[in-house]
């Protein structure tokens, strides 16, 4: 569509008159009041960008196509219909014409109580206009759902007898007629008219149809529903050539032939679809349980979420893996990852993408980058368990990344990393919420059937693309045959793994997995989350009273605290060198126990197994073998046995018996027995030792890995700096510099506020009036460019001048800096200075305007002053 037919169905000049149905689109909006104009800005928030200088302007904006789109895909499936049903009727189309295209002939009670609220949802986001006696498609949609050869309809529905007539010979019409018994016509146009007549005519078709053969008859019935093109032979069997003489399949080119738009209503008994869908399908319960049970269920996997992500972020203290060259995590490190959390690489991704919108989790940012906790990571250790679960989830059901895509590929074959590019979804956060308010629809303790909630939700937005008739050019929409084509319905199958249902299953898992729902059923925490009644199952509809995320967040937080377990602060110490922590141990405790013994188990009660290793990774952190054995007897409550006692001992009397420096490195040792026993020693050779004294042995390697080498081979080595004294390794965790968060890539423009809604629609209003403003005709005809008023110099100032003396408002032409024009309406005040000062009608303020930017002024007619 050109742009001057958009300026065609949106102008007007002059104001609708009262009690008169609209001719435009424009007259239409023209019509609204200021609360009807916000619910369109609403639902269309592109609209908004920038605000329309005046209602023609909106109106055009509404028809272009980028903006339909996004409004029809927005549609839920039975408004979607509806307009796809205006799309094949007559334009305009009277209201009972349109439900008879939905309904049938036998009529459908649900249908015809649905109907009006399709109609009114399309009218208010301006697809729809009219009168219910002169409903109109904007053209833009009308050209988009339309049928033709090349976009066909997901009606399934073809041309229409005048539309495929068009190209035919006026012999070959009057053939037709013939053969279906109609009288001759003196010109094609009428006789496509009585063809036309016949086949809407439900008496007269049928008594053509009677005629048929069976044959023919099983033709129609494999076009009828979609597509409605097939593919003929040069010599067509007798049964299509029935059909083809009297009309019923028409000629689209040499080897394709069409069903009419009209025969396939009569076929179908009017309906423009196969299964309207007034009603969206209700989310179904699958299993029930009682509240506390899906609380504490839920609570409990809340405490797992924050086990999972402190195991992961410690296990980065001294930096993560490496950042790929083009962003991102390598499938290795992932896979590591998820070994070392003892999960699925897709749930580790998520656990990564968490912790990365939570703000926990970035890139360093150095040459050899790496990823690492962040500074906000220590502080939100710090935090209470539930605030520090509510950190996670709030973030969490704002992202727009989607952790389900990685391993995937994007457009150009790239195979997505976790915590890489390409994996923002605008449509995620929406999806989420969605989700988690139709689990609220069902009572407490309900856990929906996750098929009805997919089937919900592709009900309120239908995938794009879906149930749409199979093109004829492609090899699958038309078998070859000796009749026809178009065998089976015509349709393609519903697509049930378009982007917002894997979005939907994956917002399920991981709520799951982050305690917003305990078996499937939503929790109390989530609901408050949400901003729901506790008490209720609804969902509020009125946005307006909802409280900001963060307030929600903490009563979620406040909800939960209590059904998490309370830390302890001590262990059962056992004789199999083990330690049980009965429960989530408090930070200190947990922090120290973690570096003198290592997680064997984990679960409701944690396991930790002590070896020498771990010994001697306590002592390396600077502890003595006396403040291990004060530790273990303060916080445990049973005696500390004494394997353990003498594994302590045993390793503390070994550690720092040799020394490790930079040499390279260098190891000594006073008892030179011990030098002789590592070099002699197979595992040495890869260190690269020689003896440079009897108690010095130098290394080719450095002494980190010296220090590694040696320890792998059964030794306790410490390392020592250059001026001989034992270095102590402190757990100083490495984190990233500060960074704010990833911020959410929304889908389109946000939907504004009320205040913006108001401020846009007054400044609408206000540039309407002066747009259609009456203003009087000048003595002489004045040139005018775009639409400005053209006035000399002098005679600008006169009447701005006039007009501030007697308090009356004009018409002007202005430029700005930029050198845009705009028209307004000022009511002058003050001229001097080569300035004229106002009220501005249009913007609705007072404002000063240089007189030389200024193109004409004209007086207002005196109904408008």
């Amino acid at each position: 569509m050109g742009i001057g037919e958009l300026d065609r169905e949106a102008h007007v000049p002059e104001a609708t008159s009262a009690g008169a149905a609209p001719r435009t689109l424009a007259e239409a909006l023209r019509a609204r009041d200021d609360e009807g104009l916000a619910a369109l800005l609403r639902a269309r928030p592109d609209l908004l960008s920038p605000v329309p200088n005046d209602l023609t302007q909106l109106a055009t904006r509404a028809g272009t196509r980028g903006s339909v789109v996004r409004a029809l895909e927005r549609l839920d499936r039975f408004a979607l219909q509806t307009a796809e049903a205006l799309a094949v009727a007559p334009d305009p189309a009277p209201y009972p014409v349109l439900l008879a295209l939905l309904a049938g002939d036998e009529g459908d009670p649900a249908i015809e109580a649905a109907l009006p609220g399709a109609v009114a949802l399309l009218r208010e986001q301006a697809l729809v206009w009219g009168e219910d006696d002169r409903l109109r498609l904007v053209r833009t949609a009308r050209e988009l759902l339309a049928p033709s050869a090349q976009h066909p309809s997901p009606t399934g529905l073809g041309p229409t007898v005048a539309e495929a007539t068009a190209g035919m010979s006026p012999g070959r019409v009057q053939e037709i007629i013939a053969a279906a018994g109609l009288p001759a016509t003196h010109d094609p146009v009428s006789a496509v008219a009585a063809l036309t007549e016949l086949f809407t005519d439900r008496a007269r078709m049928g008594a053509l149809l009677d005629e048929a053969s069976p044959e023919a008859l099983s033709v129609l019935d494999r076009l009828v529903w979609g597509p409605p093109y097939g593919e003929v032979t040069a010599n067509p069997a007798p049964p299509v050539r029935w059909l083809r003489d009297r009309g019923l399949l028409l000629p689209v080119s040499a080897r394709t032939m069409v069903l009419p738009r009209e025969v396939a209503l009569h076929l179908r008994g009017g309906r423009a679809h196969r299964a309207p869908e007034p009603v969206a399908p209700v989310v179904e319960v699958a299993r029930e349980y009682r509240p506390q049970v899906v609380d504490s269920a839920a609570a409990g996997q809340a405490y797992t979420a924050l086990a999972t992500v402190e195991e992961l972020l410690k296990s980065w203290d001294q930096g993560g893996p490496q950042v790929l060259r083009a962003g991102g995590m390598s499938v290795r490190d992932l896979k590591r990852t998820a070994a070392a959390l003892d999960v699925t690489e897709q749930v580790a991704a998520f656990w990564l993408e968490l912790c990365f919108g939570a703000g926990l989790l970035a890139s360093d940012g150095e040459a050899d980058e790496r990823y690492a906790p962040m500074p906000a990571y220590d502080e939100w250790l710090d935090l209470p368990p539930a605030e520090r679960w509510a950190r996670l989830v709030a973030p969490w059901l704002t992202a727009t990344r989607a952790p389900g895509l990685v391993g995937g590929q994007d457009a150009k074959g790239r195979t997505l990393a976790v915590l890489g590019p390409d994996l923002d979804r605008g449509a995620a956060p929406e999806v989420r919420h969605r989700v988690l308010e139709l689990l609220a629809t069902l009572p407490p303790g309900a856990a929906a059937d996750p098929g009805t909630v997919f089937a919900r939700l592709r009900w309120e937005r239908p995938p794009r693309g879906a149930a749409q008739p199979v093109p004829p050019r492609a090899p699958q929409a038309a078998a070859r045959t000796d009749e026809t084509t178009g065998t089976g319905t015509g349709t393609r199958p519903e697509v049930h793994d378009d982007l917002r249902s894997r979005l939907a299953r994956w917002t399920l898992a991981e709520a799951e997995l982050l305690g917003l729902t305990g078996r499937g059923a939503l929790a109390s925490p989530a609901r408050a989350l949400l901003n729901l009644p506790l008490a209720e199952a609804s969902t509020p509809t009125d946005h307006g009273g909802r409280v900001e995320l963060s307030v929600a967040a903490g009563r979620a937080a406040t909800l939960l605290a209590p059904l998490l377990p309370e830390a302890v602060d001590h262990v059962l110490l056992q004789a199999d060198l083990t330690a049980v922590a009965p429960g989530p141990l408090r930070r200190p405790l947990a922090d120290a126990l973690a570096v003198l013994a290592d997680v064997e188990s984990k679960g409701g009660a944690t396991v930790y197994r002590f070896t020498p290793g771990s010994v001697r990774r306590a002592l390396d952190s600077g502890r003595s073998a006396s403040d291990l054995h004060d530790f273990l007897a303060a916080h445990s409550r049973t005696p500390v046995p004494q394997p353990l006692a003498y594994l302590i001992d045993d390793v503390a009397r070994r550690h720092g018996h040799l020394r490790v420096g930079a040499a390279s490195a260098y190891v000594r040792c006073d008892d030179d027995a011990v030098l002789g026993e590592i070099l002699a020693d197979r595992r040495s050779a890869a260190l690269g030792l020689r003896r440079l004294a009897p108690t010095v042995l130098a290394a080719q390697t450095d002494p980190a890995s010296l220090l590694d080498g040696l320890r792998s081979m059964g030794y306790a080595p410490a390392a020592e700096s250059a001026e001989g004294d034992v270095l102590v390794t402190r757990a100083d965790a490495y984190r990233t510099p500060a960074r704010t968060a990833p911020a959410p890539v929304p889908e389109g423009p946000p939907v504004p506020d009320t205040t913006l809604l108001g401020a846009a629609v007054k400044a609408i209003r206000a540039g309407d009036r002066a747009a259609t403003a009456v203003r009087k005709e000048p003595a002489a005809p004045v040139a005018s460019a775009g639409g400005l008023p053209r006035t000399s110099a002098a005679e600008t100032l006169a009447t701005v001048q006039a007009a501030a003396m007697t308090g009356t408002a004009v018409w002007i032409g202005y430029v700005n800096a930029e050198g845009a024009a705009s028209q307004r309406v000022i009511a002058p005040v003050r001229v001097e200075g080569g300035f004229v000062t106002g009220y501005d009608h249009t913007a609705d303020e007072v404002r000063t305007y240089p007189l030389h930017r200024i193109t004409g002024v004209a007086e207002l007619a005196d109904d408008q002053v």
